[in-house]
């Protein structure tokens, strides 16, 4: 096979390589699951107030449920004495209507009672009692209140029918919260994605096994795997392929027999003799694209294999997460139904000159604040496969494609990595 001499010219853009990628995913279809499920899940759809919340008024005080126009001439030298007519514990419904004169022992959160408009807090009354039933005594009033006064009207925080929770929404505690006192037990999230995660090479072993010479251990399958529950997806991993053409095979058709949503593999889609995956995509599917004008990550592969969706990443550790940030996270977030699917951009200050080669950068950086303004520094060397410098870092840099140097005190985008 003969390779054309590559350039910078002739590689795919990275923006032109993702909008490829992401045209080719639809979100998934929606599932039921439990509330206590469903933290930090996507909202399939539109969620609307079954009921008036909330559903009854009812006093937001420990007191007396009164007409206030019976108290308006209170006073702690004139004290208004009213009647008990009934005692109102939460959760129990009133047994009659108020009339004039009269009050009703209340508690917070329970139902006002017809004829009722208002609640006098118990520190403003001469009462003291708080177990037994006190219908039929008399209580002093000694503050007038207003009308409505403590009371929490029927429907005050929703009327019913009302859109609380639009669809594409990431719920969160206070969200599922709603819709428990909404009455829901289940709501309609968007399917996490299944992605099959293969990493491939002769050179790599399992953590647990001792290395012998030549061989390393194998971190794009725990780091790759992490990276996809981070992002909303499940990950399958279906371990190391050997370099041999019938191993690979193997573990790609695994992913088929899952039936996943996309196929993540890491190495094996370069054009050295033992790249066997790029292979199995153009004889088994359908290649759509290798090598994006990108640094580090430029062997990123698009395609599919016996129909499923296929990206490979790089087999350098910090290339693959790169590759994962830069096209992968956004593909698991169309997905499962996220709107935004792009990184936040934070704009920082170099501390230091910073060179590249041309290609669209993301490099390692360290973001400390100086004169109230965020300033990088590079966080180690920049080798692509050097995962450590990565650990150490809390921001990635983009050095726009077709420039080599930035010195300085220049003005760059920056992605904020998730770091504790």
């Amino acid at each position: 096979m003969v390779f054309k001499r590559e350039t910078l010219a002739n590689l795919l853009s990275v923006s032109e390589a993702r909008t490829r990628i992401l045209d080719k995913f639809s979100p998934l279809n929606g599932e039921k699951v439990r509330l206590e499920d469903a933290l930090d899940r996507i909202l399939f759809d539109d969620v609307f107030a079954s009921q008036e919340l909330p559903p009854f008024s009812n006093s937001g005080m420990d007191g007396f449920a009164v007409r206030a126009a019976d108290i308006i001439q209170a006073s702690r030298e004139y004290p208004i004495t009213l009647k008990v007519s009934m005692d109102i514990p939460a959760g129990k419904a009133a047994s009659g209507t108020l009339k004039n004169g009269e009050a009703a022992r209340i508690m917070t959160g329970a139902m006002l009672p017809d004829g009722a408009d208002s609640i006098v807090p118990l520190e403003n009354t001469d009462s003291s009692e708080k177990e037994k039933d006190i219908s039929g005594q008399p209580v002093k009033v000694f503050q007038p209140v207003q009308k409505g006064e403590f009371v929490r009207p029927k429907g005050q925080d929703l009327p019913a029918g009302q859109l609380v929770l639009t669809a594409g929404r990431k719920l969160q505690p206070q969200d599922i919260g709603l819709l428990a006192t909404l009455g829901q037990v289940e709501v309609n999230v968007f399917r996490h994605p299944k992605v099959a995660v293969l990493s491939s090479g002769d050179e790599i072993l399992p953590p647990e096994a001792p290395l012998t010479p030549g061989k390393i251990h194998d971190s794009n399958t725990y780091t790759i795997s992490a990276l996809v529950k981070q992002a909303g997806g499940t990950a399958f991993n279906l371990g190391i392929a050997e370099d041999k053409l019938e191993k690979v095979r193997q573990r790609l058709d695994q992913a088929v027999d899952l039936s996943v949503d996309l196929i993540l593999t890491t190495a094996g889609v370069s054009v050295g003799a033992f790249d066997f995956i790029r292979t199995l995509v153009e004889s088994e599917g359908q290649l759509d694209f290798w090598r994006v004008n990108m640094r580090p990550g430029k062997p990123v592969a698009f395609g599919s294999y016996k129909g499923i969706p296929l990206i490979g990443l790089p087999g350098n550790p910090v290339s693959a997460y790169v590759g994962f940030e830069v096209f992968v996270r956004p593909t698991i977030g169309k997905l499962s139904g996220l709107g935004n699917l792009s990184h936040p951009i934070t704009r920082v200050r170099l501390g230091e000159p910073v060179e590249s080669d041309g290609r669209e950068s993301y490099l390692r950086a360290f973001l400390s604040t100086e004169n109230d303004s965020p300033t990088a520094y590079l966080a180690g060397h920049q080798g692509s496969g050097n995962l450590f410098s990565l650990v150490l870092a809390n921001a990635l840099l983009i050095v726009p494609s077709g420039v080599k140097s930035l010195p300085i005190g220049t003005e760059i985008d920056a992605w904020i990595l998730n770091i504790c």
